[in-house]
């Protein structure tokens, strides 16, 4: 069987040869320090991005059979984005800098982690209205149309997913935690306009890739918003904002054949997946195990079977040693078991993983039939 064949037979609870041994990238620290222990070289370790050739040389390496985070799609972020830019170099050996999503941040050169949030543009409906929303419509430019052909043709074996954007992940990463928090109080109206033009912008960008004829195995949104406690925001608003907008995504995903549609949202999302599934998303990722434990068990026993898995391995058992990785492996095995599940760490692989024991891990995932 090809991986393709893998990825579509354990979401449709179809039996398979074997699992396959599938990630989700690497922090950058860890490829310097597996470069440093002479596992791979610093160019391999600079060059790797998500679904490139370095990419394809590391899993050769390592044994695994592909990324989960492998898909194509128009640009459906700001456009254009802000300009980049060093505001200021601070005592502390961290720079201040501008993102180009308007944030100001400190960050510090040469680290890859969540940065800190100092300021933000985006604070009123003046600022809405002169310096964001133009960068929200919708255009022919943002659709290249031989790019997600290609894109979606280049590895036939291997499942690829079409991006949908982002509901209100982004709009998070433009208004910063803080200024969020103050717009949902002081201003719904405009939060809801700017999700609104957002998200319209994004669904014309969806549907103008379905129409390219691409064949894409899976759907799949970013939204990252929620964390060790919970959402970010009250369920009930986060359903008002965003459910029809998921909905309206959703469907015509499924008018096109698309029947697995995933969502990346790390913390505990327990609060919001009823208004995710109600609304047509059915695969969780990258199911982050953190302090809390399993929440693909939990959210399986609530909505059956139409709950989709992909994750849910825990990542840290690979900086222990081989017991925590077979205790893990053990894990997977029963849940993939149950069906519509596949393994995969719950996040990008973090520096002090142990190269050897990722070896093991793929070596030993691929031995597992279901």
């Amino acid at each position: 069987m090809t991986n393709r064949e893998r990825f579509y037979n354990l979401l449709h609870f179809k039996a398979v040869d074997r699992l396959p041994a599938v990630h989700f990238g690497y922090w950058r620290e860890l490829l310097y320090e597996w470069a440093e222990q002479g596992h791979i070289s610093r160019e391999l370790a600079e060059r790797w991005d998500d679904g490139n050739a370095a990419e394809a040389e590391l899993d050769k390496l390592l044994g695994w059979d592909f990324n989960y985070f492998r898909t194509t799609g128009p640009n459906n972020h700001l456009l254009p984005a802000f300009e980049p830019k060093v505001l200021e170099r601070l005592p502390d050996g961290f720079l201040r800098v501008q993102n180009g999503d308007g944030i100001i941040e400190r960050i510090r050169e040469g680290v890859e982690s969540i940065p800190a949030e100092d300021d933000y543009l985006l604070k009123d409906r003046e600022a809405f209205e002169t310096l964001y929303k133009p960068k929200m419509l919708f255009s022919e430019a943002r659709v290249d149309k031989e790019k997600i052909l290609k894109d979606a043709a280049a590895r036939p074996d291997l499942p690829i997913g079409l991006d949908l954007g982002s509901v209100f992940g982004k709009i998070r990463n433009m208004l910063s935690v803080v200024g969020m928090s103050y717009m949902m109080c002081d201003d719904y109206d405009l939060l809801a306009e700017i999700v609104d033009t957002y998200a319209e912008m994004q669904y014309r960008c969806a549907e103008e890739a379905l129409k390219t004829g691409a064949k894409f195995d899976f759907a799949h949104y970013w939204e990252d918003i929620c964390f060790n406690n919970g959402p970010l925001l009250a369920p009930s608003m986060f359903e008002e904002l965003c459910a029809k907008h998921y909905k309206k995504r959703n469907e015509l995903c499924t008018k096109y054949g698309i029947d697995v549609i995933s969502l990346d949202c790390d913390g505990v999302t327990e609060k919001l997946l009823p208004v995710w599934f109600e609304n047509g998303v059915n695969t969780m990722f990258p199911i982050e195990i953190g302090t809390w434990g399993d929440q693909f068990g939990p959210a399986r026993q609530k909505f059956g079977k139409g709950m989709l898995g992909v994750g849910g391995m825990d990542k840290t058992a690979f900086r222990k040693d081989k017991a925590a990785v077979d205790e893990e492996i053990g894990r997977m095995k029963r849940l993939a078991a149950e069906g519509g599940f596949i393994p995969c760490p719950d996040h990008r692989l973090m520096p002090g993983s142990k190269w050897e024991l990722v070896q093991y891990y793929a070596e030993e995932i691929k031995k597992i039939k279901i």
